[in-house]
Parts: C-alpha cells; structure tokens; sequence
C-alpha cells in the first residue's frame, strides 16, 4: 500500500513539474512572439538594410548555440532569450519589405502567419491530446534539417529557383514536425527547461513562418 501510494505521489509530482514546465513554455513563447513581431516591424518601418539584418540573424545564432544553453537554469536566460527572438524578428525587416512590395504582398504575409498559426495549434494539439511519444522522430529531423540546409546553400550558390522551392517546404515540413517532437517532449517529460524548450519552438516556429513565405513568394511568382 505504501509502495503504490508513494508510486501515485511521484506521478502526481511529475505531472505537476510537466504542467509547470509546459505552462511556462507558452507564457514565455508568447510574450517573445509578440516582441519579436514588434521588432519586425519596426525593422520593416526604418527599411533595415540587408547587412544590417545578416549580423542580427549571425549574432542571434551565437547566441543560440553558446549563450542560451549556458544561461537556460538561470534568470539571466529569460533576458537571453528575449535577446535573440528580438534579434531574429529585428533581421526579418528586409525579408518582410521584399514580399510586402510584391502586389499582393500584404495578403501573402498574412497567409504565411496564419498558416504557421494554425500548425502550430495542430502539431502542438496533437502531442498534448494523445500524449505519444514523438521522440524517435529526433534522429530524422536532425538528419533532415542538415540535408536541407546544405540543398539551400546549393540552391543560392548556383541559382536554382526549383530547388529553393523544394528547399522552403522541406523546412516547412521539418518545422512543423519540430514542434510536435518539442511539444511531446514537454508533455512527455523528455524536456524540463522552459527556456530550452521556448527557444526551441521559438526556432521551429520563425523557420516555418519564413519558409511558407518562401514557399507562397515563389509559387506565386512568375520567374
């Protein structure tokens, strides 16, 4: 009897520590969302030049890859974090003034933030409501995202508008598995760092915005 009530007093626990952990996540994604896009915006506003947007994108990824996880168990990573979404949104202004200048550039944004919206409410509703474990599916996004970014970098060098068509819906797809792989990983307790887990959904999120944008800027063009 005690065995099984200690064993219902540790499940409880770490549903709690999951439900916190998750919690969170979202109040901390939303709030570098909506700073994020401000920073877009205003990048957009003052038509940031292309160099400008390429050191903040550069300076965000540094700071992805060395800053964050050094600072994720500690309050200095929140500000961290609000650092380098507001550096990825603040490099988006020349991506966002050359889409917005196309004829139907207002309505092919739009398009692109409501479908990356609506994955994520999918992706994110169907790791939470069935709970499975999404992790084997780590192996394969990793491998897939090395194998796009290289495509991406041939695309640019030799000029290939087919490939970067193919390129931007590889992201998109890998994107959106991302974030059920992030999200299961909370539920699942794979994932207990809320800070590890914003930025990482964050990422997830900002490549599948940029990627559908890519992908309705191209199909819809006549080059």
């Amino acid at each position: 009897m005690n065995t099984y009530a200690r064993s219902a007093s540790a499940q409880t626990v770490d549903l709690l520590s999951t439900h916190k952990v998750l919690r969170n996540t979202y109040a901390l994604l939303a709030m570098t969302l909506l700073f994020s896009a401000a920073m877009a915006g205003l990048a957009w506003k003052i038509e940031l030049p292309f160099w400008a947007s390429l050191v903040c994108s550069i300076s965000a990824m540094v700071m992805l890859w060395f800053v964050v996880p050094r600072t994720a168990n500690s309050a200095a990573g929140i500000g961290v974090v609000f650092v380098v979404t507001g550096l990825l949104g603040f490099g988006l202004g020349p991506l966002l003034n050359h889409y917005l200048a196309m004829p139907n550039g207002p309505a092919l944004v739009m398009t692109a933030m409501s479908g990356t919206g609506v994955t994520f409410l999918v992706m994110s509703g169907i790791a939470l409501v069935t709970r499975k474990d999404f992790s084997f599916l780590g192996r394969f996004l990793m491998i897939g995202v090395l194998v796009a970014f290289v495509a991406g970098i041939a695309a640019m060098v030799f000029g290939l508008s087919g490939l970067s068509l193919a390129v931007a819906a590889m992201f998109a797809l890998l994107s959106s598995l991302l974030i059920l792989w992030e999200t299961s990983n909370i539920v699942n307790g794979g994932e207990t760092n809320y800070i590890l887990a914003t930025t990482s959904l964050y990422v997830s999120i900002y490549n599948l915005f940029t990627s559908l944008l890519q992908l309705l800027g191209l199909g819809g063009s006549d080059d």
